[in-house]
């Protein structure tokens, strides 16, 4: 996990990435001082690469009131404002996802009640297909035109102009988790008649218009990546034979990294939990697709990230909730370790030999515990 990588012309550090995770704190869309923070905390942790969460494409696309976006003058100079924070004071490499919520959008905060449409002041949505998210809950989506879609793919190639502009090493586009462009994808929420519905190809078509639109302008010597839903754990939803060929066809269109995560497409979902749970997606799309993958999920050890790098079933390890507990998560786990040719922080050196020797008492404690034991 301590080996650098390198993609197109972007060297990582190491092969940790701080994963997209919703904050909800963004007023007008525009990220503030908590996000400054947030972000600027966990690049000081030790991570190769630190994702801000989804950026909506426009002030509809939101999932919440408090999500942030990318299609202001506002949020323009906000995010130039981190970037430039987590180039100057660390090493770590600033990473942005681009999306839209499509049906999941225009709902509450989620400690306000999680997929909730707010309780007043709603927008209207639109998706693939009509579609109610939660059902007898939710607002109902309005099936996109052609119209609309033309509208939306030029969003996304904004936002991916706005991205290059405020620095972004590496751009992610969002094709997962039910949310507009993998509402296309999926059969549970595409419904369509015509050329963009059916065969997995059509339900491909509009992602991939969109894609190709932001790879055009996105800056050719840097990374661009997918993140799938590669299993929405439904009877006939998206399956991990499904997830080849979409890697597959992203691959085609220009992707480099397929970041493969599952599920949250459908409320019937039954997802099977456990450590590094989604790692067999990446690992099957790395083998089989011929393309890098990050995979995410429940990966909360160096030895989880460790043993996905070194069997090859990864190139990248996107670690989330931990990064939430500990912004130096990969600090602590490379001391707990006793990997100690990591670089800290210089404001922070004197840190680093303690937390080391700390572990290595724990470590020699328990040994000690166990030759006591097994002399008795």
């Amino acid at each position: 996990m301590f080996l650098p990588y390198t993609l197109r012309g972007v060297t990582l550090k190491n092969r940790i990435v701080v994963s997209p995770m919703a904050q909800y704190s963004a007023v007008d869309g525009v990220p503030g001082e908590f996000h400054l923070v947030h972000l600027g905390a966990r690049a000081l942790g030790g991570a190769g690469l630190v994702f801000v969460e989804m950026a909506c494409v426009s002030p509809e696309g939101r999932i919440t009131p408090g999500c942030p976006g990318v299609y202001s003058e506002p949020q323009k100079q906000a995010w130039k404002r981190i970037s430039d924070w987590i180039h100057t004071h660390t090493d770590a490499k600033f990473a942005m996802q681009i999306g839209h919520a499509g049906a999941k959008a225009s709902t509450r905060l989620a400690w306000d009640g999680t997929d909730l449409p707010l309780e007043e002041g709603n927008w209207p949505i639109m998706a693939a297909s009509e579609q109610q998210y939660l059902e007898g809950v939710s607002q109902i989506s309005k099936a996109m035109t052609r119209a609309d879609m033309d509208v939306v793919t030029q969003q996304f190639a904004d936002a991916a102009r706005m991205a290059a502009e405020v620095g972004a090493d590496w751009l992610e586009l969002h094709c997962a988790h039910g949310y507009l462009l993998s509402a296309f994808i999926s059969p549970l929420t595409n419904h369509r008649t015509d050329a963009y519905g059916g065969s997995l190809d059509n339900r491909l078509r509009y992602p991939l218009e969109v894609f190709k639109a932001v790879r055009a302008v996105w800056p050719q010597d840097k990374p661009m990546s997918v993140r799938i839903s590669a299993n929405d754990w439904v009877s006939g939803g998206i399956t991990p034979d499904d997830a080849v060929d979409i890697a597959k066809a992203f691959k085609q269109a220009g992707a480099d990294l397929i970041d493969c995560s599952s599920g949250q497409v459908s409320k019937e979902e039954k997802p099977v939990f456990g450590r590094m749970y989604q790692t067999p997606f990446a690992d099957r799309v790395r083998q089989e697709a011929g393309i890098a993958t990050m995979a995410v999920g429940a990966i909360s050890e160096a030895d989880h990230a460790n043993s996905i790098i070194a069997a090859g079933r990864a190139d990248l390890c996107a670690v989330a909730r931990p990064h939430l507990a500990n912004p130096a998560w990969t600090l602590t786990e490379a001391a707990k370790i006793g990997y100690t040719p990591i670089v800290w922080p210089k404001q922070y050196y004197q840190g680093k030999r303690q937390m080391e020797t700390l572990f290595e008492r724990e470590k020699s404690q328990q040994e000690a515990a166990l030759m006591a034991a097994a002399a008795r």
